[in-house]
């Protein structure tokens, strides 16, 4: 039978935040076949027996559309090193940052590695979140990219959650490939994308665009190889100086473009041009200390579309809290609690090239929070609390 719920402040996030006092919701399947005032309810409708919110506030599901939580082992001692005064480069040259993180994952085993993820997934789920991207790159191999890779597939088929997986073997360069990272590219990062895909095992392909990991033309290589297999592609871009990967991410049409704090007026335009995300990623930012922000301003001005993620890694942003992201985003940055919630829904759908979630309108599918709040801009006012009554996954409440 579908589901009425009454008596719900709905931020339907189709029009800003698109908000509907005495809103009702019908829930039929996975799908929301009304979303609206009570008053303007179908009589087809009247008849179902309604569950009445108590005027709590309905979003739809939170999207976490960057993450890499398939990894094994912790970096708390490079953080105390950058504490005492080290750059994310200079533990990153000297072996540490990425690399540290390679040798455990490299070390652990497929339920090793799925059991820390599905951990960190639960607690990224308990905060509202109905979808997680999750990359690969700390494996560095063949063999380890494609281990990751099943592992971050499971993730979905062991929780309520829908996974979108992103290849992302152009993460770092192996210390067997100092110096040759072009022949990394060749040798591991196209193999491997060309197995992943044959395998299902992606959705998207991504690259880190740096000083500290690949160039311009490196990255070019690779996204010629996913376009030819009709796989989309995203990039770091534009985290630690400007190379101008957004530019060249823009040019395939990428979906997103994320960091970005060194993104320059180019980019900007590139990015409008195109239609690629912004993803803003305040909790590296925050963790490395970071005093280059990006051009928010910009991007606004430009009409680009920022959505907003957790980034959780075990580096540079060991978070699993996409509503402490929100606050960190409007804190930090200045983005509004309006931007941020559209970063988080949806803004964050189209980073992921999902068009069946992110707002509640009808034919959409049935992802959804119920919040103890009235306002969604408490979602972002709040530090270190979630205020999550009820999340819903495809029609089904969470147990």
């Amino acid at each position: 039978m579908p589901i009425l719920l009454t008596n719900a402040t709905l931020a339907t996030m189709v029009q800003g935040y698109g908000l509907i006092e005495g809103g009702a919701l019908v829930i039929d399947g996975d799908q929301i076949a009304f979303a609206g005032p009570m008053d303007d309810l179908p009589a087809a409708f009247g008849g179902l027996a309604p569950q009445d919110l108590g005027g709590k506030l309905v979003t739809p599901g939170l999207i976490d559309c960057h993450t890499h939580i398939v990894f094994a082992g912790d970096r708390a001692a490079e953080f105390e090193l950058r504490l005492n005064g080290a750059s994310y480069e200079q533990v990153a040259r000297a072996g540490g940052g990425i690399l540290s993180t390679v040798r455990a994952t490299r070390a652990a085993s497929e339920a090793e590695l799925l059991a820390q993820a599905l951990t960190r997934a639960d607690q990224i789920i308990a905060g509202g979140a109905t979808v997680i991207e999750v990359k690969s790159g700390y494996g560095l191999t063949v063999a380890d990219e494609l281990k990751m890779l099943r592992v971050a597939r499971q993730i979905g088929q062991h929780r309520a959650v829908r996974v979108k997986v992103t290849h992302l073997a152009a993460h770092a360069i192996p210390p067997d490939y100092q110096g040759r990272a072009g022949a990394y590219i060749s040798e591991v990062a196209i193999p491997v994308l060309h197995q992943a895909a044959a395998l299902g095992l992606i959705d998207a392909v991504d690259a880190f665009c740096e000083g500290i990991a690949f160039s311009v033309a490196e990255v070019d290589r690779l996204f010629a190889q996913a376009c030819a297999l009709g796989l989309p592609v995203k990039l770091h871009a534009e985290q630690l100086s400007d190379l101008k990967g957004a530019v060249m991410a823009a040019g395939y049409g990428a979906l997103s473009a994320d960091h970005l704090e060194y993104l320059g007026v180019d980019g900007v335009a590139a990015m409008a041009a195109s239609g690629s995300v912004a993803v803003i990623l305040p909790g590296a930012f925050y963790t490395l200390r970071e005093t280059q922000m990006p051009p928010i301003a910009a991007l606004r001005q430009a009409g680009v579309a920022m959505a907003v993620a957790t980034d959780c890694n075990p580096g540079s942003s060991p978070m699993t809290s996409l509503t402490l992201a929100m606050n960190m985003a409007c804190t930090l940055f200045r983005m509004t609690p309006l931007e941020a919630l559209q970063g988080t829904t949806l803004h964050a759908a189209r980073a992921l090239g999902l068009a069946d979630c992110g707002v509640l309108a009808a034919g959409k599918r049935a992802d959804l929070c119920i919040w103890n709040a009235r306002h969604p801009a408490e979602l972002s006012y709040r530090i270190g609390a979630t205020p999550l009554h009820a999340r819903m996954f495809g029609g089904r409440f969470d147990a």
